[in-house]
């Protein structure tokens, strides 16, 4: 498709307006920018294809028509959550403009047959992997107090990784967390996640400082922040230690403590604010991934299982 064709139906679907939206009001990173603005272009080129040329010819019949669209090209189901989640946000924004007097992504979702379930570990597994890292490695303290933390409060890699030494509230068992557009939360943390930060900030974090930790509280052996791919190696390594066989992934530590809450009973609500979700729909899949469990339960300990 030419140029000119995209760029007259950027101006028809008002995307440059709603890129400022989200970069002003959201506060959303460039990264998340990009990604919603290239979902959003790729939908509306299908919706002008399918002969909705502005956003008020957009019906229920093409955002379904969409999503199988979106099936066929071979997205993964996570890519397609995306997708009709920045869609749902872009008419959520042409409704509060008042652009539109009525929302045709209100009931869209993706087919449920789609949703996988998140991999998750037992609590048993859980406590093998952060009981890993033994004296003799060198950076004991420092992974030990990294996994207390990243399971204790269902952290995000991107958030684990920087949280600074002031963000541990000892006192208060708090973790203060900047996740996605830098919206500020704060979780409960126990008293081995606080106990263990204690040991490597005490032990360990003044002999790897060298002026370059930027206050941020897990630092390499060079002595700067921890980076992304050095969480997932340092988490590997302590994996395959624990004998643990399932593919796991920094997310697989927040998939385990958001399922171990509900489990144990807790409110979906309580752990929505936790996980830092926007949505409740975001963390209600970890009800069927509870339902699992139950039936797990069920037949194991029925007798008319």
């Amino acid at each position: 498709m030419a140029d000119a064709v995209i760029d007259e139906i950027s101006r028809a679907f008002l995307l440059e307006r709603f890129n400022d939206h989200l970069a002003v009001e959201k506060g959303a990173s460039p990264r998340t920018n990009e990604a919603y603005m290239h979902d959003l272009a790729r939908f509306a080129t299908f919706c002008h294809i399918k002969g909705a040329h502005k956003p008020e010819g957009v019906n229920a019949k093409i955002l379904r028509e969409y999503v199988y669209h979106l099936k066929d090209l071979g997205l993964s189901s996570s890519s397609i959550r995306r997708n009709i989640s920045s869609v749902r946000s872009y008419f959520r924004f042409m409704l509060g403009e008042g652009e539109l007097v009525a929302d045709p992504s209100e009931r869209l979702e993706a087919p449920k047959g789609w949703r996988t379930l998140p991999e998750v570990l037992t609590v048993d597994e859980t406590e093998k992997l952060i009981s890993a890292p033994q004296l003799e490695e060198p950076l004991a303290f420092r992974d030990r107090a990294m996994f207390e933390i990243a399971y204790g409060a269902g952290l995000r890699v991107s958030e684990w990784i920087s949280i600074s030494t002031k963000d541990v509230l000892m006192e208060d068992h708090l973790v203060r967390v900047f996740g996605k557009g830098s919206k500020e939360r704060l979780v409960p943390i126990g008293r081995k996640a606080i106990g263990a930060v204690a040991i490597y900030l005490r032990e360990l974090r003044p002999k790897l400082e060298k002026g370059q930790g930027k206050g941020v509280l897990f630092l390499n052996s060079r002595g700067e922040p921890l980076s992304r791919m050095g969480a997932w190696k340092i988490l590997r390594k302590y994996v395959e230690k624990a004998g643990i066989t399932k593919p796991v992934s920094p997310h697989t530590l927040r998939h385990s403590f958001a399922t171990h809450l509900l489990e144990g009973g807790a409110d979906l609500r309580a752990v929505q604010e936790m996980l830092g979700h926007a949505d409740i729909s975001t963390t209600q899949i970890y009800t069927h991934v509870d339902r699992e469990y139950l039936r797990a339960v069920h037949k194991q300990f029925h007798p008319r299982a």
